[in-house]
């Protein structure tokens, strides 16, 4: 095993024995890194060239060639977005250590004989085996790392552009700098198979930018279920440094009640940029959670839920049901009314997901239903949502105006944050 520590600066010969300059990185490709490494030659008066591993070998601490300098192809940074740089991109730099669900720092990157990259030393050794020289750690510094985590293991989180940290440091976010166009940098699925609340638990451990960046890498659905897994506070900080448009996407694909509460952290001005950018179905249903007072059964209410035609049959509401699951409302309750397609809807009953399992397709929901509904008003204290909830068992709560109209349910995740302690909610209190 050899160490990336090891090569960077390291004497390179051509074929003829003679020196042409040093190693100033190792690149793999970003798409395939299974890949051998490619070296990055640096050479006298600003000559770089790039060395394919297989013309390469190591001995005596220097890397010889079996090419001409005539016979590589020239190369200068930046490197092509499509390939990784180990030393500029990696080393010193923290990833995330999938297996552990945590970022960890790379003190060194462990190269096999056969020029692909093992995986990433995050050991004290790996910093020692760069300060001290090979005879003070002996054989240590040939063996496997203590703290190795192979290479399959890891995601990358991409780096900040200069001008994305110039930004950071003066406040200016992110739509009001100027950025060079580059190449779209996906994340490697892997993380994207992580339970968002596992992702979210990494995205504490980051800074807000790095955990912007990573956020910027997955999908809106995803992004979006992370988001709703990160305390509200984080969550601002990493808007706030995502562009407006991109912003507005992971909005979107929120739950209505979860970007209302996100926004309702964000400066007034801020928050009406992003609602202009969302559609005006999805924005419309945000704004109006955004009226009621945050200490209410209506500021914790959401407005995903299925509400139907009491004259439906069962197998209807549960085609209904279907369809919500797509797009991502995971009813538990179907609230029945006298005309679903009106905007004030008169709640008449509710029929619970397991009762129309077990009926009859043709029955309807009239027949179903349990009209002695438990509700609350829009002005009814949190607390006292969650105490209803937990004595009726209940894993959703009707929210009703004075007038019986319904306007929306109350889930029981939502609920349980309101008996957290303080310190251990998700949901601070809006600024707004």
């Amino acid at each position: 095993m050899l160490y990336l520590s090891q090569l960077q600066g390291a004497p390179v010969e051509d074929s003829h024995g003679a020196r042409i300059g040093k190693i100033g990185d190792l690149l793999i490709s970003r798409d395939d890194p299974s890949q051998p490494c490619v070296f990055f030659i640096e050479g006298q008066e600003d000559q770089s060239w790039y060395a394919p591993s297989a013309g390469v070998t190591w001995r005596d601490h220097t890397l010889h060639l079996s090419l001409a300098t005539s016979q590589l192809n020239q190369a200068s940074p930046p490197f092509p977005p499509q390939q990784v740089a180990l030393a500029g991109e990696v080393l010193d730099k923290q990833v995330i250590d999938l297996a552990r669900k945590r970022p960890a720092r790379v003190n060194d990157v462990c190269i096999g004989e056969n020029w692909r990259v093992l995986g990433i030393d995050n050991s004290p050794l790996g910093l020692m085996r760069r300060l001290a020289p090979p005879w003070l750690l002996g054989k240590r510094s040939k063996h496997a790392p203590a703290s190795f985590i192979p290479w399959e293991r890891i995601e990358l989180i991409a780096p900040p552009q200069e001008e994305e940290q110039n930004g950071e440091q003066t406040g200016i976010r992110m739509e009001q700098i100027a950025l060079p166009p580059q190449a779209a940098r996906p994340t490697s699925g892997q993380l994207a198979e992580l339970h968002p609340a596992d992702i979210a638990d990494i995205v504490h451990q980051l800074t807000p930018g790095q955990g912007a960046r990573l956020i910027e890498g997955l999908e809106n659905e995803i992004a979006a279920d992370t988001f709703e897994e990160v305390d509200t506070e984080r969550q601002a900080q990493i808007l706030e440094r995502l562009k407006s448009e991109r912003a507005a996407d992971i909005l979107e694909a929120m739950g209505p009640d979860e970007a209302a509460d996100l926004l309702a952290r964000l400066p007034e001005e801020r928050a009406q940029e992003l609602l202009h950018l969302m559609t005006p179905e999805e924005s419309e249903d945000v704004q109006d959670l955004l009226g009621y007072a945050p200490d209410s059964a209506g500021g914790l209410m959401t407005t995903d839920y299925i509400a139907l035609n009491d004259s439906r049959t069962a197998r209807e509401a549960l085609e209904a049901v279907r369809a919500s699951i797509q797009e991502d409302i995971r009813a538990a309750y179907v609230y029945c009314v006298p005309d679903e397609t009106q905007d004030e809807k008169p709640l008449l009953g509710v029929v619970s997901l397991w009762d129309l399992l077990a009926a009859s397709p043709e029955q309807s929901l009239r027949e179903l239903m349990d009209t002695d509904v438990i509700s609350v008003q829009t002005d009814t204290e949190p607390r006292e949502v969650a105490e209803i909830m937990a004595k009726y068992n209940l894993l959703a709560l009707p929210v009703v105006n004075p007038a019986g109209m319904l306007e929306g349910v109350v889930t029981v995740d939502d609920a349980l944050d309101v008996l957290l302690p303080n310190e251990r909610r998700r949901k601070p209190r809006r600024m707004y």
